[in-house]
């Protein structure tokens, strides 16, 4: 029996809540022509790294997602690892 107080998962210590940071700074448009920014949302091995961990809304998740590709296509972006974070 556990008290009311007292947290259900240990694993529940410590986490802090995750925010979209585009809905809490009021930001309607992701530039695909800005890299350095959209380079917070890529791995080490450049794959874009999932909502889960970036704490981003599925709305804004898909236009980074279309963002990142569009930067790709266009060169802006590398399509993969060799150097990626190093480069910017």
């Amino acid at each position: 029996m556990t008290l009311v107080n007292e947290p259900i998962h240990s694993s529940q210590k410590g986490k802090e809540k995750k925010f979209c940071r585009f809905k809490r700074n009021g930001i309607r448009y992701i530039d695909y022509k800005d890299p350095n920014f959209l380079m917070k949302f890529v791995g080490d091995q450049g794959k874009i790294t999932p909502r889960r961990y970036t704490g981003t809304s599925e709305k804004y998740q898909r236009m980074v997602a279309q963002a990142i590709k569009r930067a790709r296509f266009l060169g802006l972006m590398p399509y993969v690892a060799d150097g990626l974070k190093k480069g910017f």
